[in-house]
This record gives structure tokens, sequence and C-alpha cells, in this order.
């Protein structure tokens, strides 16, 4: 079982965290009007055929400078404007602009085929006083940068969107990029939610997606998408890359420090993951993160009416735990029929302490329901809406994409023997609430041990050779991303300045109007926070 709460920020769950306190939040079902396709020949040559199971690691392209790359470097995009999508009734997609960018799918052949990467764009308000562009993920791997800019066209206003062209892109394997969807609804229902995923569990996504996009799985990783965005910057015509990464889009931003450093413009990378840690250690400390989280939120629940908890601060996390833990034994029906089970009742409520204080009224009528009335409808809902399933049961491309990137980031070693036992110790004493449902497969999230393609990607300290500052931003109460995290991807990357959120909650830039303040005025006037700086949540 793959515990879907676990380091996937889904869209839904990191873009509406981005945007909360400004006009509005980012929606998280697919996009309409931009376009992406599965690998084509590319002009100049023909068909590449398949790799193998094991590729060669692909040598460090020289960007703009390669000869081969030149066409992609050069390309005109083509906007026009997006597609208005008629079931999002408040949101006119039509007023921002759609395009696709062609790249290679290995840029160690790029004669061969190419990808189309699905690229938006809201023009900047303010067009005489225009800084260039500014690209933004949500995080993931696998969250859409196209939703996050055409779904809420009007969720930027102010600073940054008054003198920058915000600009998303969906990242190979996700969104509309050659996207991944390896299992069919019906099967993802019980991949998902199963509380007896069996020893063959993990084995079945890999086999699904080697059989369908064989082709398409080595070339998915991070570094590949890092130097997607350079090509991006190029054709937007900017000398220099301004970024604004969530979660997992640290690493991204992360990356494309490393690989293009002469190219680094405004970086700032709230939430930040950790390019050191190894994926089982990476997992381990965000349970712990999630432990924290989950108790904050039941001390907290105690004193308000109504809590289903009781009013014990020191028992009420052990009772929801229960509570979560029971339903294995004994789920709860719904009234469309579908049952909630004990990994579906726990993505629901961990996925909702990403949203910090503001969203623990909502989990309190929540679970009121499940535990006082025996209703799991609510809790499944929350499920459904961080695992990407829309109301007809469909579900999108980003969860395969979660796995698809990792696998390929080269997260394929594992313990065993005495050292997995010595990390289920670890996982035990730091997260025992959180962890008890599934220890062994919460090390293994997502688990590559099984996945058909490896990587030359390890986990290395990422230090920043620019000589441009690039600013960090950590939550004191992030589940998802510890802020121990933001702390050491600072020191690591070298130049750069840590500014910090005190509160709960996932990514810090739409939680706190004096971080959006001075993230603002970096990317804007490049003004950097002092070193030291620590703001309060809204």
């Amino acid at each position: 079982m793959i515990t879907r709460f676990s380091r996937r920020a889904l869209t839904a769950a990191v873009a509406a965290t981005v945007l909360a306190g400004c006009t509005g939040s980012a929606g998280s079902t697919g996009s309409t009007g931009a376009a992406s396709a599965t690998p084509s020949p590319a002009a100049t040559g023909s068909p590449s055929s398949a790799p193998t199971a094991t590729p060669t690691p692909t040598p460090k392209p020289t960007g703009a400078a390669d000869p081969a790359l030149k066409a992609f470097y050069g390309q005109q995009i083509a906007w026009a404007p997006c597609a208005d999508d008629p079931k999002t009734t408040k949101v006119d997609e039509s007023v921002v602009q759609c395009a696709t960018l062609k790249v290679p799918l290995d840029y160690a052949a790029p004669a061969g085929d190419v990808l189309d990467v699905a690229v938006v764009r809201n023009p900047a308000v303010k067009q005489d006083q225009r800084v260039g562009s500014l690209l933004v993920n949500p995080g993931g791997p696998g969250g859409s940068g196209v939703n996050m800019v055409e779904r809420n066209p009007d969720g930027w206003a102010g600073p940054l969107h008054d003198r920058f062209d915000m600009v998303g892109f969906d990242p190979r394997g996700a969104g509309l990029t050659s996207p991944l969807s390896c299992l069919d609804d019906k099967a993802r229902d019980e991949w998902i939610t199963t509380d007896a995923p069996g020893a063959d569990h993990g084995k079945a996504l890999a086999d699904a997606c080697q059989a369908k996009y064989a082709k398409v799985l080595p070339f998915v990783g991070t570094r590949n998408t890092a130097r997607d965005m350079d090509v991006l910057r190029a054709a937007l015509g900017d000398q220099k890359l301004n970024y604004l990464g969530m979660s997992y889009g640290t690493y991204l931003g992360s990356l494309y420090a490393e690989e293009f450093p002469d190219r680094v413009g405004r970086l700032v990378l709230d939430g930040a993951t950790s390019p050191s840690t190894s994926l089982v250690q990476h997992n381990i400390e965000q349970y712990a993160g999630f432990e924290r989280a989950l108790k904050a939120f039941a001390a907290d629940c105690v004193t308000k009416d109504p809590c289903s908890l009781g009013k014990d601060p020191d028992k009420a996390a052990q009772k929801l735990a229960g509570f979560l833990d029971g339903l294995k034994e004994h789920p709860l029906k719904t009234a469309k029929g579908r049952t909630l089970t004990a990994n579906a009742a726990w993505t629901g409520v961990l996925s909702t302490l990403y949203g910090g204080e503001k969203a623990w009224t909502n989990l309190r009528n929540v679970l009121a329901w499940a535990m006082l009335r025996d209703k799991g409808d609510f809790l499944l809902d929350l499920a459904d809406g961080y695992n990407g399933r829309d109301g007809d049961g469909r579900y999108g491309a980003s969860a395969d994409a979660y796995t698809a990137i990792h696998c390929a980031d080269g997260a394929t070693d594992a313990p065993a023997g005495e050292q997995l036992q010595a990390a289920l110790t670890e996982l035990a004493a730091k997260a025992p609430l959180v962890s008890a449902h599934e220890p062994t497969m919460a090390l293994f999230d997502p688990d590559c041990r099984i996945w058909p393609f490896r990587s030359a990607e390890k986990p290395h300290a990422i230090a920043s050779r620019s000589d441009a500052t690039i600013v960090v931003v950590g939550s004191t109460g992030d589940p998802a991303t510890p802020y121990a995290w933001s702390e050491k991807l600072t020191a690591e990357l070298g130049h750069a300045v840590l500014l910090t959120r005190e509160g709960e909650g996932h990514t810090a830039y739409g939680k706190s109007t004096c971080i959006r303040g001075s993230v603002d005025a970096f990317l804007v006037d490049g003004t950097v926070p002092a070193a030291g700086t620590r703001c309060p949540s809204d």
C-alpha cells in the first residue's frame, strides 16, 4: 500500500494553500485548452527505439550552448486563449493563454522523440512595468502548474501579477504533459484504499505502468524537468529564471540551480524538501511531522464543542488513532455504497492537516459524523479530494506521476534485514500513532523496490554555485515538509537565506501576510529578506 498522505502534495492541497488569503483558491481537476502529446518523432529525426529497462545514465547536457538543442531553445511559443471549461462556472479560463513547448524526450538524443509540455501564461497586468516571467510549481511530484495558473486567474492579483507574466507548466508525466495513468478507475479505487495490500501491491502498479509507458518512464525524473524549465525560460525570452516552487517544487528549483547556476534569477523555495536525505529517512521524518500535527489538532479539539475525542488532551490523539485503525476491522459504509477503510480515513485526516489551523473546524465536524454517527461519507470525501477522485469516480494522473518521478529520481535503494528493523524501530518511536496502520509500507512511499527503471540520481546535498541569493521559506508547524528540512536546505545551498513562518500547515506563502510581502518584495524588487526574519501566521 502506498499511503496517499505522504510526500505527495496534491495540486488542490498545495495550490489552494498557496493562494489562501489572496483572492481565491486553485482547483484540482484537469485543465482544458493546453494540449500535450505522447512522444512523437522530431522533425529532424526518426523515432527512437524504446529504451531498455535499465537505461544508461543521461549525460549532462550543455543547455543552450549545445548545438543539438538550438532548435528547442530558439522555438517561438504560439500562444492562444485557453478553452473555457463549462464545468468551472466561476472561472473563465479563456482570459489565460495556452500553448505547448517542445522538448527532447531524452536530452542525450535530442534528434529523437519529443514531448509537448503543456504551458499557460497569465500576462502581467502592468505591461509597462513588467519584470519578466514567473514560473510556478505547486508541488507533488505530479502537481499541475497549468491548473495552478489557469484555474484561478485572479488568484495572483497583487504585486506578482502586476509585474510578472504568471507561467505554469505541467511536468513531464503529469497533468497534460504525456500524463501517466496506469490503472483504470475501478482498479485505482481498490489500490489506494485497501487495508490488505498484499505482497504484489506495488508490483501491480509497476507492471501496469511499464506495459503502457515503457518508453517514457526512464525520462520523467526531476532533472529532466529542470532541463525542460530552462528551455521554457529561453522560449519565454527571459535571460534568467524567476521561480516560485512549493513543497516538491523546492526540489525542482534546487536541481535547476545545480544544473544551470548561471541562469538563476530570483528563486523562492517554500516548504523545502531535503535532497540529501534518503527516501526512507525522508518518510520517517515526514511521518513524525504528521504525528506532531495530529497531536496539535487533537489538543485543540478537546477545547472546542463539538469534539468527538473527549475532553482529555493527553488521550485525544490516541482515541482518534484508535478509531481510524479500528476501521480496518470495522469499515464504515457510505450512502453511495462505497466503504471507508482505515487507509482512506487516515488519508482524509492527515491530508486535511496540510491546511493548518483554518482546516481544523471542518476536520472536527467530519470526524464527529464518522465517530458519533457512523457516517463515513464526509471523511471519504476528504480522501477523494486528496487522491484526485472526482464526483464521477475518475482520477487524474498525479498519483502515477508521483511514483514514476520519485522512482526516476533514484529512490530505489531500500533497507533490508537489520537496517529495515532499525528503520521500523525509528518510525515507531517518532510516529507511533500515524504509522501503526501499515509501518512497512510507510517506509516505502512510493515503493520503488520493484520499479522497472533505474536512475543515476542519488540523494545529495545541492550547493548553489550561483551568485544569486535563493530564498527558502519554512513553517515551524509544517507536517508535510518539516521545518528542519528548510533549515537544512538553506545551509546546504550556501547562497541562501531562510524566511520563517510561525504556525501550523503546509507551506507559508498563502498563510501569512508578512511572508507574502517579503516574498513579493524579493521577486519583484530583488529585496532579500534579512537573515533570521520570522513571521506570524494570519
